[in-house]
């Protein structure tokens, strides 16, 4: 199979248009207020924006609730606004991919609305109905504590239909070769506009079973289907997945050729495991067992823009990252997920900030930054469900952080450690120890370093201290040694590596007190230090 080169050097940014820059005084971010922050993505070292539904929408789930996806949601801008964007993007080398929201559409979609009204149409069948709910109503809720079941009466026909995730939201009979067809006209769609793939929203629940509907053959052959028709406008078109499963299932959706990449849930669950207790073991362990595959198409994070969801931990190891970055029961969601960003679960402790920076540079895989990520922004509980993570962007002390010149239509940080005022671009900008620059560092040693972190063959490394994690990239005569303490306080280790190395070439971030000798080497780190370092072998 084709690698796709460009994916393995990516450096993805996650963002809303809603909430990252306003152009047009509605206090709503919008397309040209991206455009207009488009040199400050490429000054971060940014080659890759993902893009969170933009399609008209009922306005009830961020754009999760599409009622048109083959119109941007006017509020945004417009399809020619769009063809600017794409036409920036290419000029500076940078990629573009939208989110595929196919599991489900809006209860106010023209598709359900026909549905309903006429059942005997075809569009009843793009949906799953059933005359009485089943008792196994439950099995697949998504979000518990708000939705009581996967199944919501419809009086208009008599009959429940199922949804995966909010009651607003029905699922779409994927199963349905008319809605497989649907699926392959929208991708067409968006591709011919000139994006470079798509992030597919809840990839896992497409593909199941529900109620009556089955899938005849193995449902995962849609993902070739559909990265099939990516290719077509695009050799080098991407399909990346949201897929939280077990690694053991990995294969499933990354094998021949289906999707490119896959978001790593399980990296990321074991990855605050690891910051909660203080050890590196629990990082070390998930490393051994993820399937390391061809070209580590693992898409790693910390944040997204959803609730750190937990489901790949135990629930005694669940209890532990509850514990100590969600002590309070308004931060826990769905029973399973921690609704705040990194930075205050941390206490706003900066070296634990760029300790976890830090790994998510340098794990195996392609990093994925949450935008507002690089500055340390904070959340507002305050705000319900997940909306507390999905607050405007802060550009500077200044009215409204700079999002907007307007009254803002969308929440903003405004009080307390995380406010505007005291977190923000511009300030970070002129200051040589800022979040910003040291994550500013990282990206610019990576990119340097493209050619070891994504084709240098991954070792872990044997380390004598629990609390301090070590890995390699290995390519030709050269090998990148990444260290980690994931204690508060200072550690000394031991590292054992794969080869005598012949000299330590250069520290490329943090010179701490190094030794090198035979096969293996001596290192102190400060509380939550790391180091990055390169050996000839």
């Amino acid at each position: 199979m084709q690698q796709i080169n460009w994916l393995k050097h990516a450096i993805v940014y996650s963002l809303d248009i809603r909430s990252f820059k306003d152009s047009n005084l509605d206090g709503l971010g919008d397309i040209n207020g991206l455009l207009s922050k488009f040199d400050y993505l490429i000054g971060l070292g940014i080659n890759c924006v993902w893009i969170a539904p933009f399609y008209c929408t009922n306005q009830q789930d961020d754009g999760y609730d599409v009622i048109d996806y083959y119109a941007i949601d006017p509020r945004l801008g417009t399809m020619e606004d769009f063809g600017m964007l794409v036409a920036e993007a290419k000029a500076k080398d940078v990629k573009i991919i939208l989110d595929l929201v196919v599991n489900h559409t809006s209860n106010a979609h023209p598709w359900f609305k026909m549905a309903i009204e006429q059942p005997d149409s075809l569009y009843h069948d793009y949906y799953i109905w059933k005359k009485q709910k089943p008792p196994n109503d439950k099995d697949d809720l998504v979000f518990k504590t708000v939705e009581d079941s996967n199944w919501e009466y419809e009086p208009s026909v008599s009959a429940y239909f199922y949804h995966t995730f909010y009651s607003h939201q029905p699922d779409l009979n994927v199963a349905n070769p008319r809605v497989q067809a649907e699926i392959i006209r929208i991708i067409d769609f968006w591709m011919s506009k000139g994006i470079d793939g798509f992030r597919i929203d809840a990839v896992p629940h497409i593909l199941r079973n529900k109620g009556d509907s089955y899938f005849v053959g193995d449902p995962y052959k849609l993902l070739e289907d559909w990265r099939s028709a990516t290719l077509r406008h695009n050799a080098q078109a991407i399909l990346v997945g949201e897929a939280d499963v077990e690694p053991e299932e990995y294969s499933n959706f990354l094998n021949g050729r289906k999707l490119t990449g896959l978001f790593n849930f399980y990296l990321n669950n074991y990855t605050f495991l690891a910051l909660a207790t203080q050890k590196a073991v629990p990082l070390h362990r998930a490393i051994q067992r993820l399937p390391l595959v061809e070209g580590r198409r693992y898409l790693n994070f910390l944040r997204n823009h959803d609730e750190l969801d937990l489901e790949r931990l135990a629930n005694d190891q669940r209890q532990q990252v509850f514990k100590q970055f969600a002590p309070k029961r308004s931060m826990i969601i769905y029973d399973r997920g921690i609704r705040r960003r990194l930075a205050p679960m941390v206490d706003n402790n900066g070296s634990r900030i760029k300790l976890a920076m830090s790994l998510l540079f340098t794990l195996p895989g392609i990093p994925v930054i949450r935008y507002g990520e690089e500055i340390g922004m904070g959340d507002d509980l305050n705000l319900p469900e997940r909306r507390s993570v999905r607050t405007a962007m802060q550009w500077a002390n200044q009215p409204n952080g700079g999002f907007s010149d307007a009254a803002p239509n969308y929440p903003l940080i405004r009080k307390g450690e995380f406010a505007y005022d005291r977190v923000n671009v511009a300030d970070q900008l002129t200051d040589a120890t800022s979040l910003l620059n040291v994550v500013k560092t990282m990206i610019c040693i990576r990119q340097d370093k493209a050619d070891l972190f994504g084709s240098g063959s991954f070792t872990l490394l044997r380390s004598s201290n629990d609390a301090v994690l070590a890995f390699g990239y290995r390519l030709a005569d050269k090998l990148l040694v990444a260290v980690h303490n994931f204690s508060g306080q200072p550690q000394d280790a031991t590292v054992m590596l794969p080869t005598k190395p012949s000299h330590l070439i250069a520290v490329l971030i943090n010179k701490e007190n190094t030794v090198v000798a035979d096969k293996h080497f001596a290192i102190g780190l400060p509380g939550y230090g790391y180091s990055w370092l390169m050996m000839g072998v």
